[in-house]
């Protein structure tokens, strides 16, 4: 087959695929090309990699790989088709830019993916790595003009106990507050008033300043912040969640330590009393897309969808999108000092930009670049932000859903955030107590867990067979482990955590037909994060504490999760580095 019949009939699948809105593979070809995946993943032997496997065969692309120019030239370069780096490249190409997005992974998605991993559960989805959609600006997704199908959860909050006690947070307020009052106490019920209240009027007043470059803390306060709440937005972004959680009279200690687990811990490497949970806090109450009610939701179809719509719509918009090709290097302009000038990709091959956006993390970034060609006050500044990261993620396949002790029938708990924390009146000391464990490199006996099971939500993503996926988000555990290794200990740990669910769901283990687990180093491994930390840098740095869009080297810039406002699936970062960029060209960004 010649290379000109081939890619003529890649472009043939674009149409078929575009109506039946399956999992695509763009590959390295003139224009973005999307294939049907067939069934099935492709595992490597040991199960920290998966391929969604395309028809296309090896040979026909190097034949096609031949044909390439040695260099190639574009205005942008985008180093990475994560959700950001889709994002900047929507606004970029609209401008009227020529822009190439490089990808090393066979698909788009980054960390927000649907993904096949189980291999005793074919055919079931799991969005392996991010799980839901809350804090994307609806500002955004207007400006990108395009349509997320997102899932409200209701009831979406639920604390189980071992006893007959439990909460489900849900639209009906009235049954919330008789639960309030049922299963804790009338203190209990007004905290959680004023904590929502309270959050609720701080969405309003901050929502605005997360599509613009950041200001600092005390400044964000002064220009946006009410004045009723200036002191205590400072106090929640410069102190701890256990601080701030202290201002409300709480008699139950478990309702007080799930505020600060859901939100407060969520991908950070600090503990309850550490400075930086407060921040975390706040961006993870930052849920403003309607309908959600500042609560978090599903996508229908799983969290590659996000990412889906988003290549789509730079496809749209000219963009070039190639996965499968890494970038190994950036380099810089020998006749200009201090300015980039392109990159090299792992084939050999050189593409000449003037402007670089890496979607990368600031580490990989600085990777690419070389340390020695940034300032040694920017070196300080990136490794001041390095944390390792401290999550565990254990997707799971069930035969069926499991019964909790505490509500034996189905009130829609399945379809929630279920929170798994420790039993008794200590609950907090044992929350420290693992903290303290994680960070001495030891696995908790008993660490945060929140447990999802979204096909009860969204059946679209279950198998022929009707399995169920969850997931367990379990915070904190180590990178490394103190006189062992993960390899070691992987497996076993998972069982320890089965074993904590038969605690609030009696034979829960028992049901589980399938797992994948991705440990700090696999997440670093699966999704190219360094040191697996989902964020990218701790949340706790906020607003202009966090990484510039712009860097020391003229024409390359970042619009990393490490840059504001955070990391989460939030896409503004990838928006406000390409105002960046206009800016800097002088190209009109009003009518984008």
């Amino acid at each position: 087959m010649s290379a000109h019949r081939h890619w003529t009939k890649l472009r043939e699948a674009v149409v078929s695929t575009q109506s039946t809105g399956r999992p695509y593979l763009s590959i390295y070809i003139p224009t973005f090309a999307r294939i049907p995946s067939l069934n099935q993943p492709v595992f490597d032997k040991t199960l920290t990699h998966i391929h969604t496997m395309a028809w296309q065969k090896d040979t026909e692309k190097k034949d096609y790989m031949r044909l390439k120019p040695e260099t190639e030239t574009y205005d942008v370069v985008i180093v990475g088709a994560g959700h950001n780096g889709l994002v900047s490249s929507i606004f970029l190409g609209r401008a009227g830019l020529k822009v190439l997005v490089l990808e090393d992974k066979d698909v788009v998605g980054g960390c927000v993916k649907t993904e096949f991993p189980f291999r005793k559960a074919p055919g079931l989805a799991a969005s392996t790595g991010a799980y839901l959609l809350g804090l994307m600006p609806p500002e955004l997704v207007a400006k990108l003009g395009i349509d997320l199908p997102y899932i409200r959860r209701d009831p979406h909050w639920f604390v189980p106990t071992t006893g007959k006690g439990y909460l489900l947070f849900g639209s009906n307020k009235e049954e919330t507050k008789r639960q309030f009052l049922e299963h804790f106490s009338k203190e209990d019920y007004e905290s959680s008033q004023q904590i929502e209240h309270e959050l609720e009027m701080l969405r309003d007043d901050l929502g605005k300043t997360w599509l613009m470059e950041p200001l600092s803390v005390e400044e964000t306060a002064e220009k946006f912040v009410r004045p009723a709440l200036r002191q205590i937005f400072i106090d929640l972004c410069r102190k701890s969640v256990g601080h701030y959680l202290e201002r409300f009279p709480f008699k139950s200690n478990l309702l007080k330590a799930m505020y600060a687990v859901t939100d407060g811990f969520s991908g950070l490497s600090e503990g309850w009393d550490d400075v930086g949970t407060g921040m975390n806090f706040l961006i993870h109450n930052m849920c403003r897309l309607p309908g959600s009610d500042g609560t978090w939701m599903i996508m229908k179809g799983g969290m590659g969808e996000v990412t889906k719509r988003l290549a789509d719509a730079a496809v749209a918009a000219g963009v070039r999108i190639e996965t499968g090709r890494a970038v190994t290097k950036l380099i810089l302009d020998e006749n200009k000092k201090g300015h980039i000038k392109g990159a090299v990709t792992q084939d050999g091959r050189t593409v000449l930009a003037k402007t670089v956006v890496v979607n990368a993390d600031p580490f990989r970034m600085r990777d690419l670049v070389g340390r020695a060609n940034l300032p040694l006050e920017y070196n300080a500044r990136l490794d001041n932000y390095r944390r390792d990261g401290m999550t565990l993620k254990v997707n799971i396949a069930f035969k069926k859903l499991p019964t909790f002790s505490c509500l034996p029938v189905d009130k829609g708990q399945f379809g929630t955030t279920t929170h798994i924390l420790p039993p008794g009146d200590d609950v907090i000391e044992q929350i420290k107590k693992s903290y303290q464990q994680a960070k001495e490199g030891i696995l908790p006996d008993f660490p945060t867990i929140e447990w999802y099971i979204h096909s009860t939500v969204d059946p679209t993503i279950q198998n022929k067979a009707g399995h169920h996926n969850a997931a367990l988000f379990v915070q904190w555990v180590p990178y490394e482990l103190k006189g062992t290794t993960w390899e070691k200990e992987e497996e076993r740990y998972v069982k320890h955590l089965l074993k904590i669910l038969d605690r609030f769901a009696p034979g829960c283990s028992d049901l589980v037909l399938d797992t994948f687990a991705l440990t700090p180093p696999k997440l670093e491994q699966h999704f190219g994060i360094t040191r697996g930390h989902i964020h990218h840098i701790d949340n706790g740095f906020g607003f202009a504490d966090r990484l510039p869009y712009n860097t020391p080297i003229n024409g390359l810039y970042s619009c990393s999760a490490g840059t504001h406002p955070a990391g989460s699936v939030i896409g503004c970062a990838g928006h406000n580095a390409a105002m960046r960029v206009l800016k800097d060209l002088g190209i009109p960004s009003s009518k984008l």
